[in-house]
């Protein structure tokens, strides 16, 4: 009867270490994830890099293996939503960073939108970043 009763003990221990795995995993989320500019203040008239870090919050570490799949750069933030401008990926940069390429034909406020996902995130990163464009 001992043994019946350490084997029930041991299967309840591993049943509340998965449903707490469990749990914890569920918790976790997109809003764990924060997309950052390198740099805010960008030239006007010549092709711009944009260079993004994408970060992972609870802990700080940059995230390398997401995939980048929805880029616009828009003056949404002077009030000219529909003035956008073409974005072309560049290849990566240090770990955790993602390059862009675009032509910031006006000076002002330029909102960057991104969307990504992360390997084993069931939900898309999301960001919008606010670049200033300088003569």
């Amino acid at each position: 009867m001992k043994n019946f009763t350490k084997r029930a003990a041991v299967a309840a221990a591993l049943g509340m270490a998965f449903v707490s795995g469990t749990i914890i995993s569920a918790e976790a989320g997109a809003g764990d994830y924060e997309f950052q500019l390198v740099s805010k203040e960008l030239k006007t008239g010549v092709p711009a890099e944009i260079t993004v870090r994408l970060v992972h919050k609870p802990d700080g570490k940059p995230v390398t293996d997401a995939v980048i799949f929805t880029t616009r750069l828009d003056m949404a933030p002077d009030g000219m939503e529909t003035m956008t401008t073409p974005v072309e990926k560049l290849a990566a940069g240090e770990p955790g960073t993602y390059r862009f390429k675009a032509q910031l034909t006006m000076e002002g406020g330029w909102a960057f939108s991104l969307a990504a996902k992360v390997q084993g995130e069931p939900d898309t990163v999301q960001g919008k970043l606010l670049i200033k464009a300088l003569p």
